[in-house]
């Protein structure tokens, strides 16, 4: 039985590891030629080996605040596979260096800014013509569920960047509809990934603080948000645009946690 994106040509940002290496892995699954795209050059080209060589998956070492090098990783896709039909643009980061206001300082802002925010406009802006000449296409950006509430434990430059790319994805989502091309926001909640380990490692009282909202009482694993990808990826998802999917286990929605 073919696959829910059989045949389509997918890129993902940050795909070497967390939600966009789950992501990477399903969309194979389901049928997807996929471009990966990471600054892990050695997890790129061990993952192009796993998952069935050049014929199903190709690694571009991309530094995704570079135009320069997210256009060439775009037009990778379309060189190697014929098409750019998903975009998810998935990488991101979250230093312990960003913290309160009072406490981050330019340096560390803007370096967030650059890397979760713009990152996110430059994968647009290569994605679109390539789905525009083609007359369809689906981007799914990462945002979080800290852009449509307040933080537990402050991440102020991170915050704002994904109420950046919220923002940013409504607008695209509303223009380019007619165009037959849809463009959507994951909004995880709080997830297993690297990033959230490593925090737990560097201040589990932190890290607990946010479980403690969640009222399914666990965190998301990176297959579970790899779904949701691929459900806005596919057909499936085909009258939904500029649209909020949060897939936070609840904690958006909690007043008040039972413990």
């Amino acid at each position: 039985m073919a696959g829910r994106i059989q045949g389509k040509v997918a890129v993902v940002t940050g795909g070497c590891s967390g939600i966009g290496l789950a992501t990477v892995q399903r969309f194979v699954e389901e049928g997807a030629k996929v471009v990966i795209g990471d600054i892990d050059e050695q997890r790129g080209h061990e993952l192009v080996g796993q998952l069935g060589g050049e014929d199903l998956t190709t690694f571009v070492k991309v530094d995704v605040t570079s135009k320069e090098e997210v256009d060439a990783l775009f037009q990778t896709a379309k060189d190697t596979y014929g098409s750019v039909d998903i975009a998810f643009n998935n990488a991101g980061i979250s230093p312990p260096e960003d913290d309160s206001i009072l406490d981050t300082d330019l340096d560390a802002w803007r370096r967030v800014q650059e890397v979760n925010l713009t990152s996110v406009y430059l994968c647009c802006k290569a994605a679109l013509p390539h789905m525009l000449e083609q007359g369809s296409g689906s981007i799914i950006n990462t945002a979080s569920f800290v852009a449509v509430m307040g933080a537990a434990t402050s991440q102020i430059s991170y915050s704002a960047s994904k109420g950046g790319v919220l923002t940013m994805t409504r607008e695209l989502g509303v223009q380019f509809a007619r165009q037959g091309i849809r463009v959507n926001a994951l909004c995880p909640g709080p997830v297993n990934t690297p990033l959230l380990q490593e925090l737990f490692a560097k201040d589990a009282e932190r890290a607990a603080r946010r479980l403690v909202h969640v009222p399914m009482g666990r965190f998301g694993e990176p297959e579970e948000m790899a779904n949701a990808v691929l459900f806005l990826a596919s057909d499936e998802s085909s009258f939904m645009t500029a649209t909020t999917f949060l897939v936070d286990g609840g904690i958006s929605a909690a007043y008040v946690t039972p413990l």
